[in-house]
């Protein structure tokens, strides 16, 4: 049987986009860094029939200089040597708090109502206990507040 992929599927995109446009680790991660689409990487490939275009890796580079005036990123990582937490760290969130509420018996609908029930209640402590480390709420004056105050 084989053994089950621990990366996720959006750096799995990014493996084979490596792979099929014979890019380095560190074209990868500059290519993250600027957003691109793994993709869409084909598009912005020399073919050979278009000579104007300059080779991937190239191109890659000359936009990376232009955004972070750097040639290069200061540590390369590579996909496969991640570790586990530092792939999803938001997923990891995400899940903590969805087990949280689902030991509490919320599920997505209800955990809006239980906000919206404490705010009405103005029970500031049953809000605090909802919140996850990295919440954050904007009021109608567009003052931020968090889960400290």
């Amino acid at each position: 049987m084989p053994k089950k992929s621990s990366i996720p599927q959006a750096l799995q995109a990014w493996i084979d986009a490596r792979k099929r446009h014979h890019l380095s680790h560190a074209h990868v991660q500059m290519a993250r860094e600027l957003g691109m689409n793994p993709k869409k990487l084909g598009k912005l490939d020399n073919h050979r029939q278009e000579p104007w275009k300059a080779p991937l890796p190239q191109f890659i580079e000359q936009l990376y200089e232009r955004r972070f005036h750097r040639r290069r990123p200061q540590s390369v990582r590579t996909l496969e040597g991640m570790p586990a937490g530092e792939m999803g760290k938001q997923a990891e969130r995400h899940a903590a708090k969805a087990a949280r509420l689902d030991a509490e018996g919320y599920g997505a609908a209800e955990t809006a109502l239980g906000f919206v029930d404490r705010i009405n209640d103005r029970d500031a402590a049953g809000l605090k206990a909802m919140m996850t480390d990295d919440h954050r709420f904007v009021d109608a004056t567009g003052a931020v507040h968090g889960r400290e105050a």
